[in-house]
Order: structure tokens, then sequence, then C-alpha cells
């Protein structure tokens, strides 16, 4: 049916006025009819008559195309949360969503029809007596008339697509001055094509082209769009007042929009039902009805269907981002053929017309932004205190992410501050998702503190030692000697010290990790290969956050209490590996996408790994962490219930970023809290103006503000879902529990429940490699290589 369209006609110096016109036009119909386009261009001249006009007529008949290009039409693309249904965030440059007459309401049909080319069913692409009539007025009046058919206008509307699918600025202009000039010359072009396309498309086919492609309105393409604007329905229920609302506003889009002249739209909307009356489209009775109608009654404006873009998406704005940044980004390779560049893939995403559904449930995700605003308000100045005694005042950032384990799908995304990705954000807004990774518009990350430990705990288990294994848990200085590394070399002695000095002496893994004390931990480390704890938090699924530097860092000692800057996604991506007994799966926010043709294109995998930990491993580690909510670091923040959940608190070195990341079967969930603009010691901190550490600790740690988030989140986002249970630990990983080793500093203590392990002076290599930071959002540094803890017993 198509072909490629020929450039615009060239400049000339003959022009064809109005009188040469009505022949050229009568004479080209009336040939056309009988021999054909072509040969109606080639006897134009004799049938004329004219010879002034003979020159004129024969280079713009051999200039004019016989066939017309019909490119793509521009149309919507729609993001929908999980329930495939659920509209999150719209996408275009033209609002348009193209539908087949079949789903086009009869009533929309003949009101187009009636008011525009009554005529429409009986000529072959001209109306001759409308052009006779309007010719001849023109020539002869100053009220000038149209006579342009529905064809006509088709073929308009599709030349006028067709430039401004142009990428050169130049050819553009060009194009669009001759689709939309005034001169008579495109009006040749136009009922040339018009007749041409009366052969090849029927009258079905050529409304149906027209009711998609004409506008509606300031910000609506097509008819489906302007039903669902105007009406909140589809084209297929359009009624005869609303169909002969929407036939009224093409003529003038501007001056005929219901929305802006009320009035005007009226009357041309009763022009309309006259004309479907007259022409027994509609009955007596439908008329005398819908002109009684008044125009604003009639209407239920959807504001919504003509947003664009993720702002207008307030509490999933956030993970709307995400998922356009997961297109840019072109994850996975899954949006190669969208194009080569990311603005060139955002592009067809404004044009394409795809349904993309995203792993999101709206449901969370509302709960997830409003516990994280609750814990953290925006707008409300929170205050420091430094080491001197000055009082620095902070907007801290507070960020969740939501992952089901097996399956890798984001389920929710969430910060405080509201997402706004406009180059001024609005007032206390953020143009930085703080859950996310730099890749996928975050920041370079934050320091997972003692989060990190799991991983530590994954190879202390793999390389066949158990949870009731004893170790040191005493500050000291560690010798160089004391680590083995078979990747890398060149670290300093380590010094590590815990929260208050009251964790120390002999203890059992098991307590070492649910009182998460730094010592331990790192005496677990002189016992195992530095390179093989990366390797197996990189099959687990840490990842860092900042650009180019996703993989796990080895770079010294201290990496075991978390120097490397990770996001709240990922950390919640790596906890789900536990979760899921040993399964890591990429976090993923698309399931699905179809094209405007309704065929499936490839999504984005989560390259699911059934063999990234040992399943025996994920469940004792799993046992181990079983008692931080009960009586460790993060006391007092079980799920309502008695549900079944583990997970790990993390406190970056001087709580510069406090964590909780934390599981159930179902879902597993990150917290973070900083102060994200800069790092800043958390210290005698005031959040919204209240006191929000415990006087004796004076520190802000992962189970006091963190963990209470998490728990306030999970407890209502898994209400009603069942309460399901871990697989059991295996008994050999868990080994038996031994007394106590006597210590160089003399004995094992009790835990006094407040004790944080806080890594004090350390100066290995990491310092090296983690000391750069994103300014604008927080990444924390390894100075020093300086790690985290966490506070104990607390939750206070």
């Amino acid at each position: 049916m198509a072909s490629p369209a020929a450039p615009p006609p060239r400049p000339r110096g003959h022009k064809v006025n109005a009188f040469q016109l009505i022949a050229l036009l009568l004479a080209f119909v009336l040939v056309a009819t009988v021999g054909g386009v072509l040969a109606a261009g080639l006897f134009i001249p004799a049938v004329a008559g004219a010879k002034a006009v003979t020159d004129t007529t024969i280079e713009v008949f051999n200039d004019l195309p016989t066939e017309l290009e019909q490119k793509p039409l521009p149309q919507t693309s729609t993001f929908y949360a999980s329930d495939g249904k659920t509209v999150l965030a719209r996408f275009y440059d033209q609002n348009r969503t193209d539908v087949s007459l079949k789903e086009i309401s009869p009533y929309m049909q003949h009101a187009m029809v009636a008011i525009e080319d009554k005529r429409f069913y009986e000529h072959g692409g001209i109306d001759v007596q409308g052009t006779l009539r309007a010719l001849v007025n023109n020539a002869t009046s100053s009220d000038t008339q149209g006579a342009s058919t529905l064809t006509q206008q088709y073929v308009k509307n599709v030349l006028i697509q067709n430039a401004l699918a142009e990428t050169d600025p130049a050819k553009k202009a060009a194009a669009l001055e001759a689709a939309r000039g005034k001169t008579e010359e495109r009006k040749l072009r136009e009922a040339k094509l018009a007749i041409s396309l009366e052969k090849n498309m029927t009258k079905d086919q050529i409304l149906e082209g027209y009711l998609n492609i004409a506008q509606f309105g300031l910000k609506v393409y097509g008819v489906e769009a302007a039903a669902e604007y105007y009406f909140s329905t589809t084209a297929a229920k359009l009624t005869p007042v609303q169909a002969a609302t929407i036939a009224g506003i093409t003529q003038r889009p501007g001056d005929y929009d219901p929305t802006v002249n009320p009035g005007d739209s009226q009357r041309r909307r009763n022009q309309v039902l006259n004309d479907m009356y007259q022409q027994s489209y509609i009955t007596k009775k439908q008329y005398d009805q819908a002109v009684k109608t008044p125009l604003k009654k009639s209407l239920k404006i959807d504001t919504t269907s003509i947003t664009n873009g993720c702002q207008p998406a307030t509490a999933a704005a956030l993970f709307c981002d995400y998922v356009t940044r997961v297109i840019s980004n072109n994850d996975d390779g899954a949006f190669s053929s969208w194009g080569k560049t990311s603005s060139a893939r955002l592009d067809t995403l404004k044009k394409g017309g795809y349904k993309v559904v995203t792993t999101i449930d709206l449901k969370d995700q509302k709960i997830a932004t409003k516990k994280v605003r609750n814990a953290v308000p925006v707008g409300k100045k929170s205050t420091t205190t430094t080491k001197s005694g000055s009082v620095i005042k902070l907007q801290l950032e507070s960020a969740l992410a939501s992952v089901e384990p097996g399956t890798g799908k984001v389920i929710a995304l969430a910060q405080n501050r509201p997402f706004d990705g406009s180059a001024k954000p609005i007032k206390n807004g953020s143009s930085v998702n703080f859950a996310a990774d730099q890749d996928h518009g975050g920041s370079q990350g934050f320091s997972p503190g003692s989060s990190f430990k799991v991983f530590v705990l994954a190879e202390w288990l793999k390389e066949g030692h158990s949870l009731y294994e004893n170790v040191n848990g005493t500050p000291r200085t560690f010798p160089r000697t004391a680590f083995h590394a078979s990747c890398i070399r060149g670290w300093s002695p380590w010094t590590v010290g815990n929260s208050d000095g009251s964790e120390t002496g002999s203890m059992n893994v098991l307590r070492a990790t649910y009182d998460s004390v730094n010592a331990a931990y790192g005496d677990m480390e002189t016992r195992l290969d530095m390179c093989g704890i990366g390797k197996t938090a990189e099959s687990m699924g840490f990842r860092g956050s900042a650009t180019g530097d996703s993989k796990v860092r080895v770079t010294g000692p201290s990496m075991a209490l978390g120097t490397q800057n990770t996001s709240p996604l990922q950390q919640a991506a790596a906890y789900a590996t536990l979760a899921s007994n040993g399964t890591y799966c990429e976090p993923i926010a698309i399931t699905s996408i179809t094209n405007a043709k309704g065929k499936k294109l490839q999504v984005p995998s989560a390259h699911c790994d059934s063999g990234a930990l040992d399943p025996k491993i994920a469940s004792t580690i799993t046992y181990a962490l079983s008692n931080v909510l009960t009586q460790g670091s993060a006391k007092g923040n079980q799920l309502a219930d008695g549900r079944t959940a583990v997970g790990k608190t993390g406190t970056a070195q001087r709580s510069k970023a406090v964590w909780f990341v934390g599981y159930t079967p179902q879902l597993s969930t990150a917290v973070v809290v900083t102060n994200a603009e800069k790092e800043v010691d958390l210290h005698n901190v005031t959040v919204a103006g209240s006191k929000y550490a415990p006087t004796e600790q004076r520190w802000m740690y992962g189970g006091t503000i963190s963990a209470p988030t998490w728990k306030a989140y999970m407890d209502e986002a898994l209400a009603g879902e069942p309460n399901e249970s871990f697989p059991s630990p295996d008994s050999s990983l868990v080994g038996k529990p031994k007394a106590p080793v006597k210590t160089d500093t003399g004995s094992s203590t009790k835990s006094s429940g407040k004790s944080d392990s806080k890594d004090t002076s350390s100066k290995d290599s990491s310092s090296k490699d983690s000391s750069s930071k994103d300014t604008s959002s927080g990444g924390s540094s390894d100075k020093g290589g300086k790690g985290g803890g966490d506070k104990h017993g607390g939750g206070k």
C-alpha cells in the first residue's frame, strides 16, 4: 500500500492561481476517474485547454508523488503496576493510542463523517461538488470555505506526521512547510494522493486512519485518547453526545476544546448533532435529548490520562524513574533494538505505544513511602553535634528497598524526600534515587557497615567452620601478617574496636553475629582468605553502587566491616539469597513488554542462580541471625504476631549511615538512614526536633532507627500473608557449644545489651580505593580503612 514518499516539491517560478486550480482539479478528477492518476498528470494540459498553464501543470504533476508513505504513528507508552491494569505513568510525544475501527463507536464514525465529509462514501477522494462550490466562493468572496474530504485531511495529517519524523532540522522544516503551506500546489498534491489512496485503501481503512491520526485537543491525538480524557471511557463506548463533542473539536482543536472554550464547544457539538440527525445517523428523539444535555454535565475529565512522565506517579515516581533507567541503560541488552543511545531509547519509549508491566506492588509502595517519611520527616530539620560541641542542621534521608526472594522482583522503592526529576526539584524534593545504585538514578551509595558481615559468615561456614566455634572478641591491633589474601598484596596492621569496649573476650560466632562484635569478626577473618570472602559476597549478590564499581573490592581486612558503598536495593537482593535458601536473582523491575501490535518483547532477566550459595549454609546463616531481633543488636523489633523474620544491623564508621536489612521467606527489605548530601557523624542526633539516640550511647545505630522503620513496613506489608518458616540449619555447621577460651585480656564477658562494634583505627590499603564520594548523594568513604559497627541490645 505504501511506498517511499517523494521529496517535497522544489520551488518553482510559476504559481497556480485559484481559477487555474479549478480547471486543474476538475480535469484531474475526471481523467483520473477514467484513466488513472498517472494518466491524469499527462492529459491535464489538454483537458484544461489553457496554454498559459501548460508548462506549469506539467512541472507540477511531474513533481507530485503518486503514493503516500504511511509511517507508524507516535503512540503513548504506559507503565503498569504488577497487576497489569493500574496505570503508573504515561510517556509520549503525542498522546495517542491506535485502535481498530471495530473498537470505535458507530456514533463516533458517523459524527465525523456527518460534520467533515457527508459525501465520504460516494466520492473517490475528492468531492467535486464541494470543490466547485468552495473554489467559486473563495474566488468571489472574502468568506473562505474549505472543501477537503476526509481522505484529503488524512493525507495532510500523514504528510505532517512524516515531516515531524524527520531528524534533520532543515529537512523537517521544508517538509512541514510543504505539508502545511497555504499554496495551491499543496492542494494539488493532496488531491492526487487522495485519489491514489482511495484506489489502495477501503473507506473503512481511511476512516480508521483519520480517527487515529487527528488531533482532538491540545494534548490529545486520536479518538481513543480523546474518549479517555474527556469522558473517562473508551472509543468503543462513546454515546451520540460524546461522539459529537469529540468530532466537533478537530476542525480547530484549540478553539473547540471543551475544557478551554466550553461555550464554543457546545455550539459546535450541537452543529454536529444536527448534521447527524439530518443525515439519519440518529433519530429525532436522540437529537432532542442530546442537544438538551449541558456540555459540562456530559464531561468526565480524566486529567491523569494526559499526564506525561514519572512525576505524576507521586509515591511511585521513584520506582517509575528506576524503570526508565532500566530502559535507557539497556539493561541485559533487552532494549538494543530501541536505539543505540540512551536518548534514542527514551525517544522510542515516547513514541512506540508500549505496554510495560512492572513488578511494583502499589499497596506495599504506599506503605513503604509512609513509613520512611514517618521515621524521618521531610522539611523538619534534624541536627547532629560535633566533637567540639557545634550543632549542625541536617535534612536526613531515609530510603527503603524491598524485593521478592527467588524472583528478584522489586516490590517497592521509597525514600522520605519526594522524588522530583526536574532540573530544579521542589522544596525538600530530590532528583536522586537514594534506594538504587548510581547507574539507575541513585547515589554512589553508603557504607553498609556490619550488614556486610553475613558474607564473611558465609565464607566462614564454606571453609568448614561452625557457629559454636569460639573466637576472640577483644579489641586489638591485628598485625599485617595475621591476614591472608590470594589475590592482592599490601595492607597495613589493623586496629579494631567495639562500640564501648563492653564486648571482649572469647565468644562463639553465633553470639558474635547477633551482637555484631567487630573484633570477633576480625578474628574470624584471620582464618579465611579475604579474596574468598569477596568471591562469596559477589556470588550472593553484594554489589558496589558507584558507576564502574559494582564488583566486590578486596582491599584489606576492614572490608569485613563494610567499606565498599552499596545501595538498599542491592543489599535487599543479596539478603534475598538467604531468604530463598541460596538462590540469587538480580533485581528486576519489568515482567512484560507488549508493543503497539500486541507482540511480546524481550525484558531484562533476573538471571537467577540457584547455586549462588549452598542451601545448608543459607539456612544456617538465617539461624545465626534469628537472635538479632530478640536479644541482639536490633532487640525489640520482632515482627507482629510472632511472624518468623531475621535480619542484620549495619552502622558505618561514626554512624555516617545506619542500616537494617531483614527478611522473611516472602520479602527481603533494606532500610538506610543517612545525611546523603554530605557525610557527617550522626552523634547526639535529633530527628525533626526530637532526641533519637539513647543518652548512654549518643550515637545513632541501625537498631535505633532503621530497624524500627523496617519493622513498621514489614508488619503492614505482610499483614494477611501466611507465617512461613525457614528451613532448619545444618547441624554440622551449627556445631556444639564450647567453653569460652581465656584471652590475653582476661576472660569473656556477658553481653551488656549496649555494645556496638565500631572499627576505630584501621589503616589498610582500602583507604586508597574507597575515599571517593558523591557530594550530591552522600557516598560513604573508607578513610583510613575504618569500618562500621552496630548498636546492641537496644532498639531504644
